[in-house]
């Protein structure tokens, strides 16, 4: 524990007089809407709350020492984040209470969610994530050398996580403008400090990182406030990430019915002592930069602001179910435009197909970004972006440190900036390090709070290739149970081109599945420039009368090469290539017309999509 013996010793160093009076007024509204929630927490008129008391400083200070247009990524302890960057006090209250016209139209009510408008991005409940985000925000910023910085916060229990040192080793080694606070404010949940890590302090972790790490006095706002600014300036003109340990103290527990038993006697007391909000007013009255009519003043119309619009939030209807705008949300709207191939055709193999199909995406899209492990010079290993370094630039051809999930989450804070993104998992079986970020924060993100995730991952899956245990699996059926994903899985290469051009002009989260078995064993006549194959539109890749095989991917061949060796059997084969969506009406027509369906794919016997076509 870092003990606290001292009262707070505050400089106006460089601060003017209206930003002091500015930094006031920012703190005083979140500590009052804290008192405001408790209140009502007892009540009964609001069932949840994750307070900040007390560390409203980190919060506040940090927010405004950034610049508006400048992305800040908060947790549930920085309600100060939220009203220094203006988020109106009527829509706030109707995200707490779960109300429809809420940030997340009622399915949540903390702080998950975002707004572009006010440069905010929040976090899952999974806490480490939003790391690997600020991550991309960062590179996009660097990359349209707009000269800006993010700011992303982190707990000293969520620094436990994978995700942090992936986003730090990543940002580290991409010199990501990017300033990591870490709120250590001694507990997590009920498990102090000393049983989560056993380095003395945060900033030891710089090191390690090979990056600069800064400690100030969290529950000093002026400390907080000229620190960021000072760091801002630096990293804007020389981008590179800076971690900033917030010293401060949860002051309350974790979310209010948790209550703070655990604490020992005393600690509490200490700690109150250095109460942000007190000590700053009394400063500032003692330095005659505010009255206390001009406190009465501030408190009076604060208070107004906040009585009027939770009575407006509560006078708001509580959210009815509606299936259709829910399922409307699961994805952004696209109206796919289907651009016909031309007539001009090469033999391609499917990883040549692939291949080709990535070099027109690059070119008609000048924003997208490729990101892999091994994908530049050396090509991958696949050799897929052979050549691509050459053509495109490594800025756009990124090799990636080991950090899958520092490298989705990277891949969504590009998407935040309006760019595209293509991550290639060098097999699919390491999807399992990004599994998290994909299904629950790509996946979720518009449904949550109505912003789409432009990511496409490429995943080269698969058995038949020798390749054992680890290389080899086929996972789709891993996503296919998940809401907001795309799923496709060509056959042939035709349509490997086909759909990846469409699934980068789709802005939904595209997983794009590539049989290893299939890149040089198969090959067509391929359209040459650009073409589009509709994402949720089967094809009949055989006609039929007798019975139907619905299959996919190496399916699609073990079908035909069976119905050539049997000429009796008049089977339709159904190539799905969209898994999700599935296009379940071109299934259905031909099982009517044949009266009779197998079911084929390439995975476990259990628990695969084959038992989805059945049922």
């Amino acid at each position: 524990m870092i003990t606290v013996n001292s009262p707070i010793t505050f400089s106006a160093s460089g601060i003017s007089k209206q930003e002091l009076i500015d930094l006031h007024k920012a703190i005083v509204k979140p500590r009052m809407i804290e008192e405001k929630m408790l209140i009502l927490l007892r009540q009964g008129r609001i069932s949840k709350w994750f307070s900040g008391f007390g560390q409203e400083a980190t919060s506040v200070g940090s927010a405004m020492a950034m610049d508006k247009e400048e992305f800040i990524l908060p947790m549930h302890r920085n309600l100060g984040v939220f009203t220094s960057r203006q988020l109106p006090l009527s829509k706030l209250f109707l995200q707490f209470q779960g109300k429809t016209d809420g940030y997340t139209k009622g399915r949540d009510r903390s702080f998950h969610f975002g707004t572009i408008e006010h440069r905010v991005v929040g976090m899952i409940s999974h806490l480490g994530p939003q790391l690997g985000v600020a991550d991309g925000i960062a590179l996009a910023t660097k990359l349209k050398k707009e000269g800006r910085s993010t700011l992303v916060f982190t707990g000293d229990g969520g620094a436990s996580e994978g995700d942090f040192h992936e986003a730090l080793n990543t940002a580290a080694v991409w010199d990501l403008p990017v300033i990591f606070a870490i709120e250590n404010n001694q507990w997590g949940l009920s498990t102090p400090s000393s049983e989560q890590f056993r380095c003395k302090q945060f900033i030891d972790k710089g090191i390690g990182y090979g990056v600069e790490a800064i400690q100030v006095e969290g529950n000093n706002i002026l400390e907080v406030y000229a620190t960021v600014k000072k760091i801002n300036e630096s990293i804007r003109k020389n981008p590179r990430p800076i971690i900033l340990e917030c010293v401060t103290f949860r002051v309350r527990g974790h979310e209010e019915a948790s209550g703070t038993k655990y604490y020992p006697e005393g600690l509490q007391d200490s700690w109150s002592k250095k109460d942000p909000v007190e000590n700053y007013e009394a400063w500032l009255l003692k330095e005659k930069i505010i009255s206390a009519a001009d406190v009465e003043i501030v408190r009076s119309e604060i208070k107004i602001e906040i009585d009027e619009a939770l009575e407006y939030a509560f006078a708001q209807p509580r959210p009815t179910a509606d299936t259709a705008i829910e399922l409307g949300d699961v994805y952004k709207k696209h109206e796919a435009a289907v651009v016909a191939p031309s007539t001009q055709t090469n033999e391609k193999r499917l990883i040549d197909a692939i291949s080709d199909g990535l070099r027109e995406a690059m070119r008609k899209h000048p924003e997208l970004v490729l990101m892999g492990q091994d994908i530049a010079e050396y090509g991958g290993v696949f050799k897929i972006t052979d050549g691509f370094v050459k053509e495109f630039g490594k800025d756009r051809v990124r090799n990636t440190p080991l950090c899958e999930s520092a490298i989705v989450g990277a891949a969504l804070g590009l998407s935040i900036k309006g760019m595209k993104s293509m991550m290639e998992m060098q097999f699919a079986d390491f999807v399992t390090e990004g599994f998290n970020q994909i299904v629950n924060n790509l996946a979720k993100l518009h449904y949550r709070w109505g912003q789409n995730a432009d990511v496409v991952i490429r995943m080269p899956t698969g058995a038949g290739v020798a390749a054992g245990p680890f290389h080899s699996q086929s996972n789709e059926a891993w996503f296919f149970h998940v809401p907001g994903l795309k799923i496709v899985y060509p056959s042939n290469p035709v349509d490997a081109k086909g759909l990846l051009l469409a699934a980068f002009d789709d802005p939904n989260p595209v997983m794009y599945f590539e049989h290893k078995a299939l890149y040089r064993s198969i090959s067509a006549q391929v359209p040459e420039g650009y073409y589009t194959t509709p994402i949720g539109k089967a094809a009949v890749a055989k006609e039929g009368t007798d019975l139907t095989i619905v299959t996919y991917g190496m399916g699609v061949h073990w079908a035909l090469d069976t119905l050539k060796k049997h000429p009796d059997i008049n089977a339709e084969v159904i190539d799905l290539r969209t898994l999700l969506p599935l296009d379940s009406e071109t299934v259905l027509a031909s099982v009517r017309k044949t009266g009779k369906a197998l079911v084929l794919h390439e995975d476990t016997l259990t628990g695969g999509i084959g038992g989805e076509l059945a049922a």
